[in-house]
């Protein structure tokens, strides 16, 4: 047997003549954590691609347990027991939780699919690794958290003896990523080798046995945890030393501007109440399923409300749908940027025009497509967004950069509120301090800003103050100066008395 499970060697990808790999070689052993981390864009995702066989190689040789492979394709892949689950989902959205797991194998037997079997073998599957989710359930009715844990589960399905993973805790709670990684040091000892990519650097330390740093398409080094800092590996990510992860923020704030009572959304948000001044940066906390994104959704007018009163500046605002909340001046990027916050298919310009099309760029029916570039490439070169042009497909860019196109959508329109989920899921190091930095200018320009974040550092380092949700309702606000893990986990686990505003 090799000592290594895989053996990448001097491989080389190009893109329309950019070099996304330059002779790249990466090396796992089996039953290791190994993690790879890089800026966006940096060839992580297109290196485990050709391992996985979505791409062929330009250049090189992979071996797999000392034998050389060639992988033409997934199935291949996965003969070869190499699973891989994206930071976007390949799940199918009409078909229910058990399918999705079972998919590859419904019609491997010749009659009738056993579904009784099917939903127990799914339902224990899901169980072994610590979740509880119904394998009745439609995908396409579960929150981005659970729709990552079928992805999950459907790799583990597969039994593969290579798993490698894209960010898998990007939407999921402290107590989920807990129970994720003892799924992974128990795969571990099994010898599977993980291959981990993530920005969550906190988590690499914790997780990993070896990591890999990728910068521009090359390997800048491959280190143990213990043998380096935080700092060191950001170092090695971006090319230069990082001063400080969350920068402060020094603008005054000031009176009410938005206010919510008495929201109620069927049994998922109940008579939830909060307020945001003018400046303000709150967080919205709590455990995947409390209720934080639905409540967001009802707010901006994407989910039917039950009852519930909205504020803004003192005046009340009727709102039945998005372009509702929009004209009120309200904006919402959300969690899932790839189905709700962005049109791939459609070119960066009209993606971040699209709120302000009418009011800003449009006349006599047409559209002013040199003031649209303009405002464009302003947005752009304020964001930093790596694109080749404002005609560039979203599609095309990394998903930090998608991220940065939906605020890139909000800063064109005339908000005076604007709900964050999520911002900096999937988003490196680098651009996440510009992201920082964003939310700091919007509220030194008076906006009213909500962030729902599932890192529980990100809520502490960049909000004034966190309300903390469990199981749709409000359990509590912790000011500036109370803000712990310690206190923000109490508030998220144990029941606590009816909160008032």
């Amino acid at each position: 047997m090799s000592e290594y499970r895989v053996e990448m060697t001097g491989i080389g990808k190009s893109f329309g003549g950019v070099n996304a790999l330059k002779d790249v070689s990466f090396r796992v052993r089996p039953g290791r954590i190994h993690a790879l981390v890089g800026e966006n864009g940096a060839g992580k995702s297109t290196l485990m691609k050709i391992l996985s066989g979505a791409y062929s190689k330009d250049a090189g040789w992979i071996k797999i347990d000392g034998k050389e492979v060639s992988i033409p394709n997934p199935h291949t892949g996965r003969k070869l027991g190499i699973a891989i689950i994206y930071q976007e989902f390949a799940l199918a959205p009409d078909l229910t939780v058990a399918e999705n797991i079972y998919l590859d194998h419904l019609g491997s037997k010749k009659g009738f699919i056993n579904r009784s079997r099917l939903y127990r073998d799914a339902d224990e599957l899901i169980n072994s690794i610590g979740f509880e989710i119904n394998p009745r359930s439609t995908v396409g009715d579960l929150t981005v958290a659970y729709q990552q844990v079928v992805e999950i589960t459907k790799a583990l399905s597969e039994k593969a003896k290579i798993l490698i993973l894209d960010e898998p805790t990007s939407v999921l709670a402290p107590r989920e990523t807990e129970r994720l990684f003892e799924v992974l040091r128990r795969l571990k000892q099994q010898d599977v080798s993980i291959i981990y990519i993530s920005h969550r650097l906190d988590e690499i330390f914790r997780i990993a046995d070896v990591i890999t740093v990728i910068k521009d398409g090359v390997v800048t080094g491959s280190v143990g945890p213990a043998e380096v800092s935080t700092d060191d590996v950001i170092s090695m990510m971006i090319g230069r030393k990082l001063a400080a992860m969350f920068p402060k923020r020094d603008c005054a704030i000031g009176d009410e501007l938005f206010c919510v009572e008495n929201l109620t959304k069927g049994k998922e948000v109940r008579n939830f109440s909060f307020s945001v001044r003018a400046g303000q940066v709150l967080g919205i906390a709590g455990l995947v399923g409390a209720g934080r994104t639905e409540t967001m959704r009802a707010i901006f007018g994407a989910d039917p409300k039950d009852t519930g009163t909205i504020t803004l500046d003192g005046r009340p605002l009727k709102i039945n749908s998005p372009t509702d909340a929009v004209k009120a001046g309200i904006g919402f990027v959300p969690e899932d940027r790839k189905e709700q916050g962005t049109i791939l298919s459609m070119s960066v310009r009209k993606n971040v025009t699209m709120p302000s099309l009418s009011e800003r760029f449009s006349g006599f029916g047409f559209i002013k497509q040199a003031a649209e570039k303009k405002n464009t490439k302003k947005l752009i070169e304020k964001l930093a967004i790596k694109t080749s042009s404002t005609e560039t497909d979203v599609a095309d860019l990394s998903g930090g950069n998608q991220q940065k196109v939906v605020l890139a959508k909000w800063l064109g329109t005339d908000c005076r509120v604007i709900i964050l989920d999520e911002p900096t899921r999937g988003v490196d190091v680098g651009a996440k301090v510009e992201i920082y930095n964003l939310i700091n200018e919007l509220a030194a320009d008076g906006l009213a800003i909500i962030v729902i974040s599932s890192e529980m550092t990100e809520i502490i380092g960049i909000c004034d103050r966190v309300l903390v949700m469990r199981a749709g309702c409000v359990q509590g606000v912790l000011e500036k100066d109370e803000l712990t893990e310690e206190n923000i986990m109490n508030l998220a686990i144990v029941k606590q008395p009816a909160y008032a505003l």
